[in-house]
C-alpha cells in the first residue's frame, strides 16, 4: 500500500468519524449537542493556545479554557430558558482572573504573549455561543438550521477543493498568494457554485448560501494567516490526516456569527 493511498484511507476514516460525531450532536437532542459542542470549544481553545503561546501562562490557559467552554454552556442554558440573563455576569468576573494569573507567572519575558489568552474568547467561544440563538425557538431545540449552515460550509469546501485541483493548480489565478499560495479563484468560484446549490436544496436561500460562502472563505484565510504567523502546518492532531478541530472549523468561526445575524435579523 502506497503512503499516499494510506493517507487517503486515514483521512477518509477520520472524516467519517468526525461527521458521525457532528450528526450525533445535531440530530439526537440538546444534551448531546451541548456536551459535544462544549468539547469542541474546549479543544479548539486548547489548540489555539498551544500554537500561540505554547506552554506559557499555565494558570491563564486553564482560566481561558474554562471561560470559553463555560460561556458556550451558559449561552446554551440561557437560550434554552434554563437560566436567566443575570448569570452572564460570571463571564466578565471570570475574565478578571486572567490579569491575576500574571502575578504567579515565573517567566516575566512571556508577558508579551498574555494577550493571546483573551483572543479565543472572541475568536472561538463567541461564534459558537451565538449558534445557540438559532437552534432554540422559545426554548424548543431544533438544530436543523445549524445543520444547513454546516452543509453549505462543507459544500463550499468540497467545491473549492475539487475545482481548485482541476482548474487552479497549474494555470490558475491565485486568490490570496501571500497567505495561502494554493488557493485559487477557480477553486473559490467552484466552492461558490457548490455552496449555492447546497443552499438551494437545504434551506431554499441563495442569499444565505452566498453570505456563508464569503464568510467561510475569509475564516479559512484568517486561520491560515494565524498558522503562517507561528509557522505551523496544522493547529492540532486530534483528527489524523486532517489536523485539529481549529483546522476543520476555521471557516465556521466567521460564518457562524455572520449567518446567525442574517437569520435572526432578516430570516431565511
Amino acid at each position: 500500500m502506497s503512503p499516499a493511498f494510506r493517507n487517503l484511507l486515514v483521512r477518509t476514516a477520520s472524516g467519517i468519524v468526525f461527521l458521525c460525531i457532528l450528526l450525533t450532536a445535531l440530530l439526537t437532542g440538546k444534551t448531546a449537542f451541548c456536551l459535544i459542542f462544549s468539547f469542541i470549544v474546549a479543544v479548539m481553545t486548547t489548540e489555539y493556545l498551544n500554537v500561540s503561546i505554547g506552554k506559557k501562562h499555565k494558570a491563564g490557559r486553564a482560566v481561558t479554557t474554562v471561560i470559553c467552554t463555560g460561556g458556550f454552556i451558559l449561552t446554551f442554558l440561557y437560550c434554552g430558558g434554563i437560566v436567566g440573563g443575570e448569570w452572564f455576569v460570571l463571564l466578565p468576573a471570570a475574565c478578571c482572573l486572567l490579569p491575576v494569573c500574571l502575578l504567579y507567572e515565573k517567566d516575566k519575558a512571556s508577558y508579551g504573549s498574555f494577550i493571546y489568552l483573551f483572543i479565543p474568547i472572541l475568536y472561538i467561544a463567541l461564534p459558537f455561543s451565538i449558534t445557540n440563538f438559532i437552534i432554540f425557538d422559545n426554548g424548543t431545540f431544533d438544530a436543523g438550521i445549524l445543520l444547513s449552515i454546516m452543509i453549505i460550509i462543507w459544500s463550499s469546501d468540497v467545491g473549492a477543493y475539487l475545482c481548485g485541483m482541476a482548474f487552479g493548480q497549474k494555470n490558475g489565478h491565485r486568490l490570496f498568494p501571500s497567505i495561502s499560495p494554493k488557493k485559487s479563484w477557480e477553486g473559490y468560484i467552484g466552492g461558490l457554485v457548490f455552496a449555492l446549490i447546497a443552499g438551494y436544496f437545504v434551506c431554499g436561500s441563495l442569499v444565505l448560501a452566498l453570505i456563508i460562502n464569503i464568510a467561510s472563505t475569509f475564516g479559512d484565510l484568517a486561520e491560515s494567516q494565524f498558522k503562517r504567523n507561528f509557522e505551523v502546518k496544522d493547529a492540532g492532531k486530534i483528527m489524523p490526516g486532517h489536523g485539529g478541530l481549529l483546522d476543520r472549523f476555521d471557516g465556521a468561526l466567521i460564518a457562524f456569527p455572520v449567518s446567525a445575524a442574517y437569520i435572526l435579523l432578516v430570516g431565511i
